[in-house]
């Protein structure tokens, strides 16, 4: 009698870590997407650091505040990513290199954050003085802080972030061998590159849009991680 109960309270457990990946693919797509977005209309909307007059914030304040409004959003998606992201590992994570993967990814959202919040400050303080906050040396340093945040310290976070998801990937198997090597090449990139260009850091969203439209095609196509069948396997006996 209590045979069959069991076996269906197994199956919807099956059921419901078989959807958290999808969810966390969706998720990781949406992180992709806002990000570039914000990152983009900032790119664009900001002048260039070696001309930057701050004449800029009159012109596209409100655009540039739509970007900074969406970098939260996409923070909660990046989270609920890490999360399916160390999901798929299973019972075969490495402490070691979890640690520094998840490590780096906060580390990475708390530079994000933290840049965005000096961009939204420094708005705020152009619409109280234009013409003297933006002739101060007060606006020249928030404008650089926000530079080297966005194109040197949360670029090398990435970079840890990729380098430790590639490592986990290759000796567990749970992605391929080809995502593993092209992540190492992306890292590198971004471990090295010294830019104060914004565009650089798209790498990132795109590596996501990348490893997040992977794990949703597999899912949806009946593909399951090593970790979740190795988990599932013992209760079908």
């Amino acid at each position: 009698m209590n045979v069959p109960a069991s076996g269906n309270t197994g199956v919807a457990k099956v059921e419901r870590r078989a959807a958290t990946p999808i969810a966390g693919a969706v998720a990781g797509i949406l992180f992709a997407v806002l990000f570039s977005v914000s990152v983009t209309i900032m790119a664009t909307t900001m002048a260039d650091l070696s001309q930057d007059t701050g004449a800029w914030l009159e012109s596209g304040a409100g655009a540039f505040k739509f970007a900074l409004a969406l970098i939260p959003f996409a923070g909660l998606f990046f989270l609920w990513f890490i999360a399916v992201a160390r999901e798929r590992l299973g019972r075969f994570e490495d402490q070691f290199f979890a640690t520094v993967f998840l490590g780096s990814g906060l580390l990475f959202l708390a530079m994000i954050f933290a840049a965005a919040a000096s961009a939204g400050a420094m708005v705020a303080a152009y619409a109280q003085d234009p013409a003297g906050f933006a002739a101060s040396s007060t606006y020249f340093y928030a404008r650089l802080m926000v530079a080297q945040i966005f194109s040197v310290y949360a670029l090398k976070m990435a970079a840890v972030f990729l380098i430790s998801q590639a490592t986990l990937w290759l000796r567990t198997g749970v992605l391929p061998k080809w995502m593993a090597l092209l992540t190492y090449a992306l890292a590198l990139v971004l471990l090295f590159i010294f830019t104060q260009s914004q565009w650089v850091i798209l790498i990132f969203p795109a590596w996501v849009l990348m490893v997040s439209v992977y794990i949703l095609v597999t899912h949806l196509a009946g593909g399951r991680p090593a970790a979740l069948a190795d988990a599932v396997a013992p209760k079908s006996r």
